[in-house]
Parts: C-alpha cells; structure tokens; sequence
C-alpha cells in the first residue's frame, strides 16, 4: 500500500503457503477485524485487514477527513481487503471491501461465488457483482463466459448450481448472463467496476 511505503505482508519464510500473500514485515503487526464491530477476529475468520507500523502514513495531504477514514484512533491503517489468517499466521487476501455485495444487511463476497462459478463444467470464466434491488438493497448477479460445446447451459442451471453450495443471501437472486468476455488485468484479475461500467452503458 501507498499509505504504508509500499510492502506491508510479505512472504518471509520458507514454509509460506500457497494463496497466501505471507506475514507481516519485520516491527510490525497485522489483524483481521469484524467489518461492523471493528473487534478482532480470530484464524479462519474473514474480515477487514489492518496494519499497524513505523512506516504507516501520517495522513492524507489537506485531507483530514479521508486521513481519519483510513487510520484509526489507535493507528491501525484499515486496508480496505478483506483477508483471513490461518492458525500459523499466514494471511490470505479474499476481496476488496468497497465491492462486497451487501443483501439485507448480509455480506457477500463476490470472489467466493465466482471461485464457485468456474467449478462448473460449462464455465470457463465468471464474474459477480451487485445490483440495485429495492427489498434487499443489492442482489449477486454473475456474468458468465461459456466453455466451447456448452451453449445448451442454462442461466437456471448455473443459479441451482450455486443455489446447492451457499447460503440464501448468497444465491443468485439478481440472475444470470452470459456474455462473450469478462474484463481483467494483467495479472488476471477480474474488473468488476469496469464491467458495471460496460453494462451500464448498454442498459
């Protein structure tokens, strides 16, 4: 992170696991903390990361108000990941917090449905984002690129594919497209803003 001087967690030992981004640098500290409460979370718990460090920011230039957004009372920079740590403390990033999907109050991941989608036979790439839904406040809707020889695949085929494998409020109540390509990065990284972008202008 900028706001850190770059490199907050790092892969340092020879025992780092795969998936993971590693453990905190050396002369600090890293937590995971509940999204609504702000308390510490314990292994295996997923929630917002946060840093604490000699070399974290002391503020945003003129700009207090996005300075007190960011670092706490107490220090700790608030990343803006949701990541989980395991019982040897390697931390493992799942999402970013601005693109969780929130129905009724419930949080939702979209990495996890989309790590789901693409155990599908017919999926070859899948990406999940919100949309505006006036009793629940958002729903998932997943946009699906379909593998070569699956064209018969159906949008209810996919939902009861997931519905099978999460809770309710993770289900996808926003329905189901398909189109010819997903945006990403270079590193592969799904481009959930840029895709809302696209279909915002084809709606």
């Amino acid at each position: 992170m900028t706001e850190a001087g770059g490199c907050i967690i790092a892969p340092i030992c020879s025992a780092n696991k795969i998936g993971s981004c590693g453990e905190p640098i050396s002369r600090s500290m890293a937590k995971v903390v509940d999204i609504n409460t702000g308390e510490a979370l314990g292994p295996n718990q997923e929630g917002e990361l946060c840093y604490y460090g000699p070399n974290v920011m002391k503020g945003y230039y003129n700009n207090e108000k996005a300075t007190r957004e960011t670092i706490d009372t107490e220090g700790w920079l608030h990343s803006g990941d949701i990541a989980v740590y395991d019982e040897d403390g390697q931390f493992f990033i799942v999402d970013r917090l601005k693109e969780l999907i929130k129905v009724k109050g419930l949080q939702v991941a979209p990495s996890e449905l989309e790590d789901l989608l693409r155990g599908h036979p017919a999926v070859v790439n899948a990406a999940v984002i919100g949309v505006e839904d006036e009793r629940a406040g958002e729903l998932p809707r997943a946009y699906i690129v379909k593998k070569q020889g699956f064209s018969a695949t159906s949008a209810e085929e996919i939902q009861d594919f997931i519905s099978a494998k999460v809770a309710a409020h993770k289900q996808l109540k926003g329905g189901v497209e398909f189109i010819d390509a997903i945006p990403t990065s270079a590193t592969g990284k799904v481009l959930r803003r840029e895709l809302k972008a696209q279909l915002s202008q084809t709606h």
